[in-house]
């Protein structure tokens, strides 16, 4: 049974209340965390504690148990001289200071990025 101070790994998929998957480990190795350090959103930490080995669980979690509400005013635009060849609306981009970012708008000259 995994408890605070356990290192595990697993796999997820996470979905959206659309259904949408904003990310999933299938496709790659899975997720090594420590349970309980902070290293991982809350409901996360809170979803593997008391399972064990090959156990899986679904669990929906709130906003404040993750990333919180959706912020608004957490969009941003910037000069699209400079950008990747290709970017579409949709794609995800690392920024400098490691903040992933998603491309929702795209005009001539500039991007708009959503930060939440």
């Amino acid at each position: 049974m995994a408890g605070a101070g356990d290192t595990v790994k697993v796999h997820y998929h996470g979905t959206l209340d659309s259904g949408e998957v904003f990310d999933s480990s299938l496709q790659r190795a899975p997720l090594t965390f420590t349970v309980g350090s902070g290293q991982v959103i809350e409901g996360f930490d809170d979803a593997v504690r008391g399972l064990a080995v090959g156990e899986s669980v679904s669990v929906r979690l709130e906003p404040e148990q993750a990333y919180g509400e959706r912020d608004p005013a957490a969009v941003m635009t910037v000069w699209r001289e400079g950008a990747p060849e290709g970017l579409a609306v949709g794609d995800h981009l690392q920024l400098d200071n490691g903040l992933v970012v998603t491309v929702v708008g795209i005009s001539e000259t500039e991007i708009h990025l959503d930060l939440n």
